[in-house]
Order: C-alpha cells, then sequence, then structure tokens
C-alpha cells in the first residue's frame, strides 16, 4: 500500500520547500510515500474557471487508477480532529486494495468528474490557506496521523 500527494502547480517557496521535504523524510518511516506535482496549466487566460478545472480534473484522474482510493482536501469536506483524522486513515489502511491518493486541486477546486470519483473529501479548516501551505500542513497532519496511531510522543492530548 501507497499513500500518495497529488497537487496541481509546483511548490513555488523555498521556505515551503524545506518544510515539505522534512515531512516526506519523516513519513518515509511509516508508509511508502509518494509526491506527484503536476505542472499547472499554460496559457489559460482565456479560459473559464469552470474550462480550467476541467483540464486539470483530465490531470488528475489520468494520475489516479481505478482501485486507488481518492481523497480531496477540498472546503466543502469533513473536517477532523488530528486523533479522528488517524482513525480514519487507519480504517482506510487497513480495508487494503488500492492506494490512497489525496489531491490538492488548483485555485478554482474540483471538476465535476473529479468529485463523482472521489471516495471522499476532508477539510483541513474553515479558513482558506494558500493551495502551497496547504501541503505543508497536510503532511505534518499526516506525519502526525501515523504517529497516533502508532503511539508515539509526538501528538499531545
Amino acid at each position: 500500500m501507497k499513500i500518495t500527494l497529488l497537487t496541481v502547480g509546483k511548490t513555488d517557496f523555498k521556505w515551503l520547500r524545506e518544510g515539505r521535504d522534512i515531512y516526506l523524510s519523516r513519513l518515509s518511516h511509516y508508509v511508502k510515500f509518494g509526491l506527484s506535482e503536476l505542472a499547472e496549466l499554460r496559457n489559460v487566460s482565456s479560459l473559464s474557471r469552470d474550462e480550467i478545472k476541467i483540464r486539470e480534473g483530465e490531470m488528475i484522474l489520468r494520475n489516479v487508477r481505478p482501485d486507488d482510493r481518492l481523497i480531496l482536501l477540498d472546503e466543502r469536506g469533513k473536517e477532523y480532529r488530528s486523533v479522528e483524522f488517524a482513525s480514519m486513515l487507519e480504517a482506510h489502511i487497513s480495508r487494503g486494495g488500492g492506494d490512497i491518493v489525496f489531491v490538492i486541486g488548483g485555485a478554482y477546486g474540483f471538476s465535476d468528474a473529479v468529485y463523482r470519483r472521489c471516495d471522499a473529501m476532508i477539510s483541513l479548516s474553515k479558513m482558506t490557506f494558500s493551495h502551497q501551505m496547504v501541503r505543508v500542513i497536510f503532511l505534518e497532519q499526516l506525519y502526525r496521523a501515523f504517529t497516533i496511531m502508532r503511539g508515539e510522543p509526538y501528538h499531545h492530548e
């Protein structure tokens, strides 16, 4: 079983790349993990928001296998406390089967096709974060979830 974080666009800022890399390294001790940064669309000034979401959605879906569990990071998703997220993740892992793919979409969200394909949606907060910052925040929460599952003293409650 592998977990992948699929994102639209690259991480531009050095300090965010450094934070991302810290948690990628930490996660490697717990799970086979991959990060896939899809290239942003080019020449989009003539496209509507819906057209951008459709094209990004096609890119996303090309990178998801039929047996993968697709979980979107979406403002309309369910909010979890860290312990609840760890339980949800553990349940997904224990079911076996396909890999788990978490997706952070582009600036305008996801296309209808991506919403139809997804197995779950989670929200990190009611607040809005930049798509680049969400990567580091999510990776930290994923690392935290694994330490909770293992009973390690990272999370204090």
